[in-house]
């Protein structure tokens, strides 16, 4: 009986699993490449994949190394594994895996310290370009930080760089040629090499050498590490790939996760090469599409995959496992202005309805253009975050709040753990109502906002005292499994990538900045069409997409939509009747009668934003108010069909406006 049992264990694994997921997870003797799709459920696959071959006992635990490209997906994974049982098994970025493995070697086998690692570039850049007599400003280094990280990214010294830029269109950063940039890259190693440090590309650099140049280490490392298992592989560098073979050695015990269509950091070294001729180079390679979407809805769904079948690299063709919601939203404005204060009042009306604030992002190309998005939200009172910039934990006022914690533990107190919390985040500068005003200070605050946030979560899932608090913070740290602000997210659709919002507003879709201007080549267009496929299937449920004619009020309205989006985009016309179905005309366009039916529904409005304290658009829009102007609605049905109604805006004024538009119809009729 207990035999039966433990053969019945691991099978229980693939019980939650849909055909090609279980398909993937059963898929446990390599080469396996997997084609996910988004939101196809890719993490959930491989880690059940992992955990049925360690109850199988065909994997022993510590001898898999599942690589990730971000310390969070790497959070993510071990956690989910270890509720699967599969405790032991690594999970880590290159640059974790490698620099561990460094930390190890160098000082045990070779008696020479691991040098720094530097974290960022443009200092010691800087210090090269002096050095070189170049005059560089702020921009110019970022750039050139930048082709310093794709030339060793794509492998090639100095000097390769300067025989071979120019034929694969590089040697343009900051305005230098080839010549000038790998002098560059010249001093920039001599620097680093005075420092006794490296940068991240030289973690892995150095121990791809270690396993080149020692026959000991690269025997040990493969003793260790038997089954790899790697994802997001359509963003391997060469330099990612040359150590995974070092790795591997002549072993295919290899699955590799991916998808094409969302390749869009070839502009860093990642190029999708590595992932579509996968079964070129393992030619028994078992192959498993992974298609069924269950993050986004049919409407979503269906305009990603349009997008997909104009693309030059194909990806899987994404079947919707969610219920149908609601049109996927189209809208152009006269300038960037109006385009940013129109999305701001719909965030609004989400958030009215019951959406919150963390499950709504506003995405655009460029970070350029979050200004008038931070403006617009600030505006109407809607908290938000831009996401991109510094790391959560790293913070200065996260860094400080950590600090009053920590220092709180050094004492017994009989204080209840969230007093003392919300204490600690008070002399860090935290306060129960946000500030008003936008920019750093706002920043500072949804920043120790989120902290409480991530407290109080800890504190009710047990966490008993304030020292195992601060123990549970350490290592959220160290995963890298940054906590989320109740806030709107504002980002750049490459910042957006891996994540997923309820609703998302895809901004600034106006040609020449989707696809963006510098990008003229056909492998650039191209990634440009990827990156808005990407940005669409962010969204769960409420997708809008929309561009600004001109650029400033009372400029010339010269732009038009993305040429991604032509044969997409619908008509005017088609754009208001998709409106929830209902025609709603524009103020100029009403009778008379209902131009005075609208004006009475204004001030009622007034009165409830004044008594309530909201936004008055966070009460009704003039969308909605026109819409009732016009249609008078008579019941609970009609109301729930109007555009901007659905339950909770019934629940909360359904009784006084019935009777209201009642009234209206008998004072006001159509004539």
């Amino acid at each position: 009986m207990d035999s039966v049992s433990e053969d019945a264990a691991p099978e229980r694994l693939l019980e939650a699993l849909d055909p090609e997921q279980r398909s993937a997870a059963t898929a446990l003797v390599g080469p396996v490449c997997v084609l996910a799709g988004a939101g196809t459920g890719k993490t959930r696959a491989i880690t059940h994949r992992i955990a049925y071959g360690v109850a199988k006992g065909i994997y022993r635990p510590d001898s898999v190394l599942a690589v990730t490209f971000t310390s969070r997906a790497a959070g993510e994974m071990r956690a989910r594994l270890r509720a699967l049982g599969a405790y032991g098994v690594q999970a880590r970025t290159f640059h974790a895996a490698a620099l561990r493995q460094l930390r190890f070697f160098l000082p045990q086998q070779f008696h020479r310290p691991v040098p720094r690692v530097i974290e960022h570039k443009a200092p010691l850049v800087a210090q090269a370009a002096a050095r070189l007599g170049l005059e560089v400003d702020r921009a110019a280094v970022r750039d050139l930080a930048a082709e310093i990280e794709w030339s060793k990214v794509r492998l090639w010294t100095a000097e390769e760089y300067r025989a071979r830029a120019g034929d694969a269109g590089r040697g343009q950063a900051a305005g230098l040629d080839p010549i000038a940039i790998s002098r560059l890259i010249r001093v920039y190693e001599e620097i680093l090499s005075e420092s006794e440090a490296m940068d991240f590309e030289d973690v892995l650099l150095v121990m791809a050498g270690l396993m080149d140049e020692s026959p000991a280490v690269a025997r040990q490392v493969r003793a260790q590490y038997r089954h790899f298992v790697v994802d997001e592989y359509q963003d391997v560098s060469p330099l990612q790939q040359r150590l995974l073979d070092l790795w591997l050695g002549e072993r295919q015990e290899l699955c590799v996760v991916g998808d094409p269509a969302q390749t869009i950091y070839s502009f860093a070294g990642a190029t999708s090469g590595f992932l579509t001729d996968f079964k070129d180079r393992y030619p028994t390679a078992q192959v498993v599409e992974l298609v069924r979407d269950y993050r986004s809805t049919p409407q979503v769904v269906s305009l990603a995959n349009s997008l997909l079948r104009r693309a030059a690299t194909k990806g899987v063709e994404l079947v919707s496992q969610v219920p149908s919601g609601p049109a996927v939203a189209f809208r152009s404005f006269p300038d960037d202005a109006a385009e940013a204060a129109a999305i701001a009042e719909r965030v609004g009306e989400l958030v009215a309805e019951g959406i919150e604030p963390r499950e709504i992002a506003v995405l655009y190309r460029t970070n350029s253009q979050s200004e008038p998005f931070e403006n617009a939200l600030a505006l109407a009172e809607v908290p938000y975050q831009v996401r991109g910039g510094e790391r959560f934990f790293s913070r200065r006022e996260v860094r400080q709040a950590m600090a009053y914690l920590r220092k709180m533990t050094a004492g017994e107190s009989s204080t209840p753990l969230i007093e003392q919390i919300h204490g600690a985040l008070t002399a860090a500068g935290w306060s129960a109502r946000p500030p008003t005003e936008r920019g750093a200070l706002r920043e500072r605050w949804e920043s120790l906002d989120a902290l409480r946030g991530l407290a109080e979560e800890l504190e009710a899932s047990g966490v008993a005292s304030l020292a195992e608090l601060v123990m549970a913070i350490d290592a959220r740290a160290e995963s890298g499994h940054t906590p989320t602000a109740n806030s709107v997210t504002l980002a750049s659709l490459h910042s957006a990538k891996g994540l997923e919002w309820e609703a998302v507003f895809l901004a600034g879709l106006a040609d020449g900045l989707v696809p963006i201007s510098l990008a003229t080549g056909r492998d650039e267009i191209a990634e440009e069409r990827r990156l808005l496929y990407v940005g669409v299937t962010r969204a769960k449920r409420h997708l809008q997409l929309s561009y600004a004619k001109a650029r400033t009020v009372g400029a010339n309205a010269g732009r038009r939509y993305s040429r991604f989006l032509t044969g997409l985009w619908p008509s005017a016309e088609e754009v208001m009747k998709k409106a929830r179905g209902l025609h709603v005309p524009e103020a100029d366009d009403l009778t008379a009668a209902e131009k005075t039916r609208f004006e009475v529904l204004r001030e009622w409005r007034l009165a409830v934003s004044q008594s309530s304290g909201k936004q008055a658009f966070a009460v009704l829009t003039d969308l909605t108010l026109r819409a009732l102007a016009v249609r008078l609605p008579a019941n609970t049905k009609d109301l729930l069909a109007t555009p901007g109604i659905g339950p909770l805006k019934l629940e909360l004024y359904g009784t006084e406006l019935l009777p209201l538009l009642q009234q209206l119809a008998s004072d006001h009729p159509n004539p």
